[in-house]
């Protein structure tokens, strides 16, 4: 048993664990029963879970079920797995032809995650950890996330928002962040120009889901000496490596 393991949580979990599709209702003292625990224990924990959401309790019968949380929870899952078996085929190919660093960017408010990547097989080489943070407005995933969002929720992300200067290259002023969003959708693809790093450059595309709906970017990076003069030729690339996971992930526009 792990040495970092909660008992509290384990408890919790456990008590999940019992609602299944043969006994998807309980009374505080049959789970009890069934979990091993104080009845004065498990109401704890089924009280702590309904406010949270993860259950509800029936006002007519006072006993338990599943919580609509839960369910947002387990709709999460798929579309993760299937980000991640879409993105590894087209990505390989992306890396394989450009010989560069591909990443697949989410947007978490105002920045961009980095949640997958294949490192380029040059010596020189970007080193990114999974996981890590950049600002959105000065990547190339970051603005091709951004420019494909509702207005209603962009306006919402700038509202009362700063953007910091990374570097002399970095756009700052609202007004030029959006003509530069508004030339993303017009193009179809995204570009950082040293704007986050000096020496730096990446071309990126969105990936879309089935409804549409733009959920991750997918970027190619490298040294400024070596992505400069195939500009075009990356961006068609990122272009139709990011269309191809769309595809992948059951969307049929044209672009």
């Amino acid at each position: 048993m792990s040495r970092n393991r909660l008992s509290s949580v384990a408890s919790a979990v456990a008590v999940l664990k019992a609602f299944t599709s043969t006994s998807p209702n309980w009374g505080v003292s049959d789970l009890a029963a069934h979990v091993g625990q104080s009845k004065s224990t498990v109401h704890r924990i089924l009280s702590t879970l309904t406010d949270e959401g993860l259950l509800e309790q029936d006002s007519s019968t006072g006993r338990y079920r599943l919580g609509l949380v839960l369910f947002d929870l387990a709709a999460a899952v798929p579309s993760q797995r299937s980000l991640h078996e879409a993105v590894l085929l087209p990505m390989t190919d992306l890396r394989n032809s450009s010989g560069e660093t591909v990443q697949i960017g989410v947007l978490d408010g105002r920045q961009v995650v980095y949640v997958e990547r294949l490192n380029s097989p040059n010596t020189l080489r970007l080193f990114t950890e999974l996981g890590r943070r950049n600002d959105a407005h000065c990547t190339g995933s970051g603005k091709a996330l951004l420019a494909f969002l509702g207005k209603p929720q962009l306006d919402k992300l700038l509202k009362g928002w700063d953007p910091p200067q990374r570097t002399e290259h970095t756009i700052t002023s609202r007004t030029e962040l959006l003509a530069e969003l508004k030339r993303v959708r017009r193009d179809g693809f995204a570009e950082n120009r040293q704007e986050s790093e000096i020496g730096v450059v990446s071309i990126a595309a969105p990936i879309r889901d089935a409804s549409g709906v733009t959920i991750a970017s997918m970027s190619v990076a490298g040294p400024t000496d070596r992505m400069d003069h195939r500009r075009d030729q990356l961006a068609d690339t990122v272009v139709a490596m990011a269309l191809a996971t769309s595809r992948r992930l059951g969307y049929r526009g044209r672009r």
